[in-house]
């Protein structure tokens, strides 16, 4: 995998879940407790063992810059090679032609460097995997571009790339649709190629006034390569809307999704804090919840996830929720199926209820 230089695209449709990222990208939402999105594809990447990793921002990347800082929690801090961030071509705060200008202009950073092959992978999904296997397999098969994807268990909305592949892998049509159905090969934004296929797309599709490297680079150019699949057989979950972000959240509390993403050999690094441990105090309940250090628990949680630095009072209640950094529930509230974003402050004896499939969604530095 030293023969891997890792890319990792910020740009993403983001427009389901617009109200987490009116301030961020989507890369950089918080995740689980103590996690962003983005740690999840970057540990990825080191755990395989690729050593140089540009990450080519999106409009809106501060928190990203913030996090990652100079890549050292990741290993990433070297002399040479290690954490490159890429500046991407933004106009009036925008994106103005999706992820293609971005790699276009950033094309000396792939050129200049050593590695054989370019793995460019999306960060809007919650994976563990290892990338060594979908190396083999694309020297095996000899594939010119090698795109992961794993197969849906039940239907999924926002836009998706949906695969037909033949026994041998052979990828024999691609398509974009709004929704997926179960069953479906879904590619999960991860492509793999030798350095001179990834210039000869890149080069193309933006002389040629492309915007996208799936839409205008491969599916246009589809029978110019051998395009294979890779299945990763294991938990996958899109961000693609507000409901898909919870829901992926909510599957963390159970033992076999938690498992398989936290507990096996490749672990999820993220930004360390140095904090204090949970205070659970005497009035505390707390089931089937997952909650982050510096927390001080005096009410009820069922069923949630806590991040660091949260107070709740006693007297409270979360059931079904998530509640971001530094948020402070006074006594006698109640939140079930919400979305707290951080430093939101919620005052006594106030109720917010949302649903399962629609999370109602306090902003941030919100006082209700």
């Amino acid at each position: 995998m030293k023969s891997v230089l890792g890319i990792i695209n910020l740009e993403g449709n983001d427009s389901l879940i617009k109200e987490l990222v009116e301030h961020r990208s989507l890369a950089s939402i918080p995740f689980a407790g103590r996690y962003r999105i983005i740690d999840f594809p970057l540990s990825n990447m080191v755990n395989s063992g690729v050593g140089n990793v540009g990450v080519l921002l999106s409009a809106k990347s501060r928190s990203i810059m913030d996090h990652l800082r100079s890549g050292k929690d990741w290993d990433l801090a070297r002399h040479r090679d290690g954490l490159s961030y890429l500046p991407s071509v933004h106009r009036n705060g925008q994106s103005d032609r999706g992820n293609i200008e971005g790699l276009y202009r950033n094309i000396d950073f792939v050129e200049h460097s050593a590695e054989r092959y370019v793995l460019l992978v999306r960060s809007d999904a919650i994976y563990n995997m290892n990338f060594a296997p979908v190396l083999r397999f694309h020297q095996n098969t000899g594939a010119d571009v090698t795109v992961v994807y794993n197969t849906a268990f039940d239907e999924q909305q926002g836009s998706c790339t949906l695969l037909e592949t033949a026994e041998n892998g052979l990828v024999t049509d691609l398509a974009q649709k709004m929704v997926s159905y179960e069953g479906a090969k879904l590619s999960m934004g991860i492509y793999l190629m030798e350095k001179r296929t990834f210039l000869d797309i890149v080069k193309d599709t933006f002389e040629h006034g492309g915007t996208d490297f799936m839409r205008d680079g491969l599916m246009q150019r589809f029978d110019d390569f051998a395009v294979y699949g890779y299945e990763h057989k294991g938990y996958v979950a899109r961000m693609t809307s507000t409901a898909a972000y919870y829901k992926a959240n909510m599957d963390v509390l159970r033992p076999g999704v938690w498992e398989e993403l936290f507990m096996g050999e490749d672990p999820i690094y993220t930004k360390s804090k140095d904090e204090v441990p949970v205070q659970y105090k005497d009035t505390a309940k707390v089931t089937n919840s997952l909650i982050a250090n510096g927390c001080v628990i005096r009410g009820e949680v069922e069923n949630s996830i806590i991040f660091r630095g949260v107070t709740i009072a006693e007297g409270a209640k979360v059931k079904d929720s998530i509640i971001m950094q530094q948020c402070d529930l006074e006594e006698n509230a109640l939140l079930e199926h919400v979305i707290c974003d951080k430093n939101v402050k919620i005052t006594r004896d106030k109720w917010l209820k949302g649903a399962a499939n629609y999370p109602l969604i306090v902003s941030k530095n919100v006082v209700i």
